[in-house]
């Protein structure tokens, strides 16, 4: 017979890392979805599953009409229409991987 004893700490550890420009601000307006990535806390959004659905409805609307968002194209050439759907797409598959992850953002 033995006892065993152990401490443990459960410490955050980052699963994913990405980062997009604020020039891209006016197309994420245009797609319904700039609270759920630049302001998630504002909306009650704290894990990756709650952006799952939100990621998905904008995907569809800015590869629908490509045309509507390419308006908000930056001029300066920070950022544009292909980059902000690549980053979505990635944030996407993200979430649907780790759908329990804490969400944490700097703005």
């Amino acid at each position: 017979m033995s006892l065993d004893v152990s401490l443990m700490r459960v410490q955050p550890c980052e699963v994913y890392t990405a980062n997009i420009t604020h020039n891209l601000t006016g197309m994420a307006e245009e797609a319904g979805i700039y609270t759920h990535l630049w302001r998630p806390e504002e909306i009650g959004i704290t894990h990756a599953y709650q952006l799952i659905e939100p990621l998905k409805a904008a995907l569809k609307q800015l590869r629908g009409d490509p045309e509507r968002f390419d308006k908000h194209n930056p001029n300066n050439g920070w950022g544009n229409y292909h980059v902000f759907v690549q980053f979505l797409e990635r944030y996407l598959a993200a979430c649907e991987d780790k759908p329990d992850c804490t969400i944490n953002i700097s703005r």
